[in-house]
């Protein structure tokens, strides 16, 4: 083993190559792109109940079923979109969770309609930089933060399902709004230089 295996967080076991490449090249690095920040919103509402790991093996077909997660083609969907997304096994079969996804994209039109960027939004909840911690092991991570609560809180006051604190904390490491790689992890430094520029 290399030192970085030996450092990578723990989460990300070094036997599982899309777990490590996952966390090695995306977890943690900050996304400003509206429409991106959407799919992974809509991908970690999909989790709730699963391992990240189930998403990550079905994430391309997952992305292919949504149109590669265009908000206008996702937030037009009808019946038959509804009926072809429930018969295919490649995806996350849940009634719940598909209509969670349209109804998701209907709402990120409108804000965009209004003149309020996804990103912007989001972002404006750390002010537009990420928030670093400096966790020395997992257990000092948490689940949830008050922050999470209050982002949750607001995306469920616009409608937003699937959408809670546990999943919005999820959302905000992955997508580098707050820097969670242990401070032992090769990552960490890397991710920090990435918020501050």
């Amino acid at each position: 083993m290399t030192a970085t295996q030996l450092t990578r967080c723990p989460w990300a076991p070094d036997h599982d190559p899309l777990y490590a490449a996952y966390h090695d090249a995306e977890w943690g690095v900050p996304e400003y792109d509206s429409r991106a920040l959407w799919e992974k919103l809509v991908l970690d509402g999909m989790q709730a109940g699963l391992a990240w790991i189930t998403i990550l093996r079905k994430r391309e077909t997952i992305r292919e079923a949504f149109d590669h997660f265009d908000p206008v083609k996702v937030a037009a969907y009808g019946d038959a979109d509804m009926d072809r997304l429930l018969a295919n096994p490649g995806i996350i079969r849940s009634g719940a969770k598909i209509n969670a996804a349209i109804g998701g994209a209907r709402i990120f039109l409108d804000m965009d309609e209004r003149g309020e960027d996804f990103s912007e939004y989001l972002w404006s909840f750390t002010g537009g930089k990420p928030l670093q911690n400096d966790w020395q092991s997992m257990a000092e991570v948490p689940a949830k933060t008050p922050l999470s609560e209050a982002i949750a809180k607001d995306l469920k006051k616009r409608g937003f399902k699937f959408c809670g604190p546990v999943i919005v904390y999820a959302f905000m490491q992955a997508v580098g709004m707050v820097n969670d790689h242990l401070a032992a992890c090769p990552r960490h430094p890397v991710v920090r230089k990435m918020g501050e520029s």
